[in-house]
């Protein structure tokens, strides 16, 4: 009996597309997986950085050496809490290599733009430039792996 009931038997010769394994992938599947590869590969190294950024974040109010929150601004307070649980989420979701991380890195990364430019020594200015080149390197990767996928 196979898995579709009725007790038909799969053909090896039948080409399944929604299967989980396939073999004698041809030339146009070979560069959707490609770039689909490269892009779950991007994403999962993307995904450990943001986890050391957001346990960097976390390390600053739980391991302090003196009283962190009565030295700073209620807005550098706020960024460092909002960051230390956007970042994590943010890797979790690219770890997956799942819609809704990408979303959540994107709007951690321009939430990060946006407070180093509001919060001076928050974020480095060079963190500024790293962000806005892994941006444009995460589109093109998405944009050449949808170019390359199955209508």
């Amino acid at each position: 009996m196979s898995a579709r009931g009725g007790g038909d038997r799969v053909k090896p010769d039948m080409f399944e597309p929604e299967a989980a394994i396939r073999l004698g992938v041809s030339p146009r599947e070979a560069d959707e997986t490609r770039w689909g590869l490269i892009l779950v590969v991007f994403m999962r190294l993307l995904a450990g950085l943001w986890i050391a950024q957001g346990l960097a974040q976390w390390a600053v109010f739980v391991l302090p050496p003196d009283a962190v929150f009565d030295r700073q601004s209620a807005a550098r307070t706020a960024a460092m809490i909002f960051f230390s649980v956007l970042d994590l989420l943010a890797a979790v979701g690219l770890w997956l290599a799942t819609p809704w991380g990408g979303v959540l890195w994107l709007f951690a990364a321009v939430a990060q733009i946006f407070i180093a430019m509001s919060l001076v020594h928050f974020f480095t200015r060079a963190w500024v430039g790293v962000d806005v080149v892994l941006i444009l390197v995460y589109f093109a990767l998405t944009w050449q792996a949808g170019k390359n996928a199955r209508p």
